[in-house]
């Protein structure tokens, strides 16, 4: 007996064995969950576009109110902002290189491109974060004169942008960890000129200058907290690590118990090209006097019900006498 594989083809090979993969109608190509649509993924593309020109805009403003006011809490998150910048428009660039479709190269398309956005856009909040703490340390050995009254008004505008970026983002985030990443980089920035008005303000007060530096490695401390998740997460996937909640081994012993016609269940693989579309495959051997097309049917069936997978891919094993 051959291979029955659901892309309509039939190959005939003499070892005694039926693999089947998929079912009728269905196709290798690429399942999006709800939060994936292109209705969805254009929002997030404007999202990211919308809060890289608002932190583009300031970003120039914070560097000039930085060395006219002499605070470092707001060169660190003008230096903050660049880099913002720079990681939310490779993100816009890699929705928009998403768009382009599979090819026989790439059978998956571009999707993963986000993804390791998502992880660049990690790696640089640490890179930022150790700039901050270094400069820090430097201005508390050496404390220079800081304008409080500047420094204040421009942290207030710093503020309102970053505010608006969040909330763009925030609205179009749903599970995506490109745009998270941005939506981080963007809250860091926000809790920078957070910290530059509470400085500026004691600094106004009080006259007590190192309150600039002391805050602005709280902030870097806060950044990194943040950056090590996306970083976490984002490396998961590139390494082809089981999806969140998917245990390879829970699935294959309830197949096993639930399923009659499932002898055994095993070779259980999943990944996710990005966290919207998860994959997995496993092979099935057969109980005897079981029917190959309706044990894949019902496995297909009961991962998705157990586990919310879409896109199952069944390989599935029996003997010519226990073919029914």
């Amino acid at each position: 007996m051959g291979h029955d594989h659901s892309h309509g083809h039939n190959h005939a090979h003499g070892h005694g064995h039926s693999h089947s993969h998929g079912h009728a109608g269905h196709s290798h190509g690429p399942t999006f969950s709800a939060s994936d649509t292109p209705e969805a993924r254009r929002s997030k593309e404007r999202a990211i576009l919308i809060a890289a020109v608002l932190t583009g805009g300031f970003m120039g403003a914070e560097v000039f109110g930085g060395l006219i006011s002499g605070s470092l809490a707001l060169l660190a998150d003008a230096g903050h902002m660049l880099t913002d910048f720079a990681s939310l428009l490779l993100a816009w660039f890699a929705f928009r290189l998403a768009r382009r479709p599979a090819d026989w190269k790439r059978t998956y398309g571009f999707d993963r491109f986000s993804v390791l956005a998502a992880f660049v856009n990690g790696l640089t909040l640490f890179v930022i974060a150790a700039w901050i703490v270094f400069e820090a340390v430097q201005r508390l050995r050496d404390p220079h004169e800081v304008m409080g009254g500047m420094m204040l008004w421009v942290a207030v505008g710093g503020l309102v942008v970053n505010v608006l970026a969040f909330w763009v983002l925030s609205r179009a985030e749903g599970d995506n960890l490109n745009v998270r990443a941005a939506a981080l980089h963007v809250m860091g920035d926000l809790l920078g000129s957070v910290a530059a008005i509470a400085a500026s303000l004691i600094i106004i007060w009080t006259g007590w200058t190192p309150i600039d530096p002391i805050l602005s490695v709280l902030v870097a401390l806060l950044i990194l907290r943040s950056a090590w998740t996306v970083v976490r997460e984002s490396g998961h996937i590139l390494l082809e690590g089981a999806p969140a909640g998917f245990d390879p081994r829970a699935v294959a012993a309830d197949l096993e118990a639930t399923l009659p016609g499932v002898a055994r269940a095993h070779h259980v693989h999943a990944w996710s090209i990005t966290q919207e579309r998860p994959m997995a495959t496993l092979e099935v051997e057969l109980a005897p006097g079981a029917v190959a097309d309706d044990v894949r049917r019902a496995v297909k069936g009961r991962v998705r019900e157990t586990t919310g997978m879409e896109h199952v891919t069944v390989e599935v094993t029996a003997d010519v006498a226990q073919e029914g």
